[in-house]
């Protein structure tokens, strides 16, 4: 989550002073004999409001956030059925740490490893160890520390030492979540850069930044930057061959946030999961393309020899004695009820045809795109239903952060930004079709677009000079 700080400056003390305006009509429905005086914002009140009151209060200020569905920034779902809501409305209340009271949601996370450990290919998923997270931010930092902990119990007699630090290796295009692993554990991130038209990691070049320190390295299934996979296989072959010159045993850890409940529906064929006896584990958001409601994410393990048994937490003051491996304690158990019930909803058939319709609307948005003749496609949908494009080489009146700017006058959120070393020169919008983003939308989406291109070719040059203003964007 973002971090806030207190009322800004210099309005500091305006701010600290300032109330909510109440409608009289608020205070008039509230059977008590309604309100004296407007609650503050920044300190608490000095006595409780009627429930309705404080209701339509928040629900009022609330009304200027952006609208869900037309967010084609985030990865994250916007819809499920109604039935999901009440589900989710009769669980809130129950505390997925607590095993031993709840015992049949603690059932459901169970089967739902065991659904994604079949999905994997696992190759024996009765040794599998795995959980359900916060999202794939928690699931990453976890992998990260079972692979730094197997990387210092190899190395038990050289770490801790001052002269030793351990290493990851990844692509600069990875999540955010990784460089945050990295400086909380202080672990060194390699990253290989991106260079041409490749925008994500190279497996050759992965291997050669691997040492005696290298914990693992990371393989991202659906990059956030364009959406294309990283070849996983070739990662794992270049480190096979490292292993043979040189006996270095890395691990591979593949981070298949959106891409794991992608393509093991719509790319079967494709080799990246436990079939590859490199990769030690794989998380993913439940909450992506996962299709629930945030926030959900699962973390596997080949087997536990992949996560060291000391990582692994009992406690017996909740009643039982349930192993746990988290970073938090208590956690809401309705996203993980609302997993199983989209598992049992959908079934492979029906994530298919979800995640196929999905790419195909991608597809054909991206071709659309490309038709208008001022944009060029980066990537096309066909892997993540995800499609990156940056303006044309003859375009100078505008750029993507004027396109991004006037598409939000119209609710759309279409994030603009640029790339990461070495491709800073390039800058991209992205458009992330999910669940719920129709052929209906698309058409709107498009539409809008075509209307803003006049005025956006009439403009002596691009508005948006500053481009880390330009846009609140950031991976």
């Amino acid at each position: 989550m973002p971090l806030h700080h207190g009322p800004h400056p210099p309005q500091d003390d305006d701010r600290k002073r300032r109330r909510l305006a109440v409608n009289p009509f608020y205070a008039t429905a509230d059977p008590l004999g309604g309100m004296t005086e407007a609650p503050p914002t920044h300190q608490l009140p000095d006595s409780p409001l009627p429930p309705e009151t404080a209701y339509r209060l928040v629900h009022d200020e609330l009304m200027l956030d952006g609208n869900a569905r037309l967010n084609l920034a985030t990865f994250v779902t916007t819809w499920m059925e109604p039935q999901a809501g009440v589900l989710m409305g009769e669980c809130r209340d129950k505390n997925m740490i607590d095993k031993d009271e709840y015992p049949r949601t603690a059932e459901l996370e169970r089967r739902c490893v065991a659904m994604l450990a079949g999905l994997w290919h696992a190759p024996d998923p009765q040794a599998v160890v795995g959980c359900s997270t916060t999202g794939s931010s928690e699931a990453c930092m976890l992998a990260g520390m079972a692979m730094k902990r197997r990387w210092a119990l190899r190395n038990a007699d050289r770490y801790p030492a001052k002269d030793v630090r351990p290493n990851l290796v990844m692509g600069v295009n990875v999540q955010v979540c990784w460089e945050k692993f990295c400086t909380f554990w202080e672990v060194e991130a390699r990253q290989v850069p991106m260079e041409g038209e490749r925008f994500h990691l190279d497996p050759q070049a992965a291997a050669e930044l691997c040492d005696e320190n290298t914990i693992g390295v990371v393989g991202i299934m659906g990059s956030t930057f364009d959406g294309s996979y990283e070849p996983v296989a070739d990662l794992c072959a270049a480190l096979d061959a490292l292993q043979e010159r040189t006996g270095l045993d890395v691990p591979v850890h593949v981070d298949g946030a959106s891409g794991g409940m992608v393509a093991p529906f719509l790319d079967e064929d494709l080799v990246w999961d436990f079939r590859l006896p490199r990769v030690a584990s794989i998380n993913t958001s439940g909450h992506k393309y996962g299709l629930v409601y945030p926030g959900v994410g699962w973390a596997l393990w080949r087997d536990s020899e992949a996560l060291p048994e000391e990582l692994v937490f009992r406690v017996n003051y909740l009643g039982g004695d349930m192993p746990t491996f988290a970073l938090n304690f208590s956690r809401p158990g309705a996203q993980v009820v609302a997993q199983y019930y989209t598992f049992l909803r959908l079934g492979r058939e029906g994530y298919r045809a979800v995640q196929q319709n999905a790419r195909d609307i991608a597809g054909s948005l991206a071709e659309r795109v490309a038709a208008l003749g001022d944009f060029r496609l980066l990537t096309r949908g066909d892997q993540l239903p995800v499609f990156a494009f940056t303006t044309a080489d003859d375009v100078t009146a505008y750029d993507v952060f004027d396109v991004s700017r006037r598409l939000r006058e119209g609710g759309w959120l279409v994030p603009a930004y640029t790339f990461p070393p070495h491709r800073e020169d390039l800058s991209v919008l992205r458009v992330v079709c999910r669940n719920g983003f129709s052929t209906d939308l698309a058409d709107l989406l498009l539409d809008d677009l075509e209307r803003l291109l006049p005025e956006l070719r009439r403009q002596p040059h691009p508005l948006t000079r500053d481009k880390d203003a330009a846009t609140s964007f950031h991976h």
